[in-house]
């Protein structure tokens, strides 16, 4: 006996469903992708990098309850985490993870001591400005001891002279951290030659698909696809 066309209709909506919510599922507590916007992890992370984020390991939330699932580890000295910054607890940030609890962090003429010890500067880390700020000025150069309070974590950007990280604003809370980040799967080189899309010019939408094709070969960082993130 053939089936109903409203048989086969039903079957394709449910096997949909079940798509989607497996995949809002997977994007919620287990692989996101983030876009990298600013300069502070330069050169780890470029502005126009899109990366996955494993937010498994740390703990994943489960989706409209909100309840957090237990992690397999806690953040680690060199993890680059993504989480939202504690002073708005909207905003994702992407920093790299230098101190966990009870371990002291001090800065000394941008030389960075973890419990006493020189932190290695990251592979692509680096400096851009060679003046030291100091003490007293700001907290980028010197940065007096300070001890991390339990469940929490101290950031900073691999672009040491150009970050806003926890030498401003402080530590993150483990309840704030949402992934690592794990690898680079699409690089986008800005251009500021790029047309803009403007919601009052209707024609700029198809000035900037028009652009983008013809320079696509030229933007995308083809070596940074697949890069590992360490």
């Amino acid at each position: 006996m053939a089936k109903k066309p409203s048989s086969g209709i039903l079957e394709y909506v449910k096997s949909l469903g079940i798509a989607l919510v497996l995949a809002f599922l997977i994007k919620t507590s287990i692989v996101e992708a983030y876009k990298i916007p600013s300069s502070s992890m330069e050169d780890t992370l470029l502005v126009g990098d899109f990366l996955l984020a494993n937010k498994f390991v740390y703990g994943a939330r489960i989706p409209v309850v909100g309840w957090r699932l237990p992690a397999i580890r806690q953040p680690k000295q060199g993890d680059v985490v993504i989480f939202k910054v504690p002073i708005d607890r909207t905003t994702n940030y992407i920093k790299r993870c230098v101190a966990t609890e009870g371990q002291t962090v001090e800065i000394i003429n941008k030389v960075l001591y973890v419990d006493g010890v020189p932190f290695p500067n990251p592979t692509h880390s680096k400096f851009t400005d060679p003046n030291i700020h100091p003490p007293g000025m700001d907290h980028r150069d010197n940065f007096e001891k300070f001890r991390v309070p339990p469940n929490n974590i101290f950031v900073m950007g691999d672009n040491r002279d150009n970050s806003y990280d926890s030498r401003f604003w402080g530590t993150v809370p483990l309840d704030l951290v949402l992934g690592e980040a794990m690898m680079i799967h699409w690089s986008w080189e800005p251009d500021t030659q790029a047309p803009q899309i403007k919601l009052a010019d209707l024609s700029s939408l198809p000035r900037s698909v028009f652009y983008n094709i013809v320079h696509f070969f030229q933007r995308v960082r083809w070596h940074r696809l697949g890069d590992i993130v360490r």
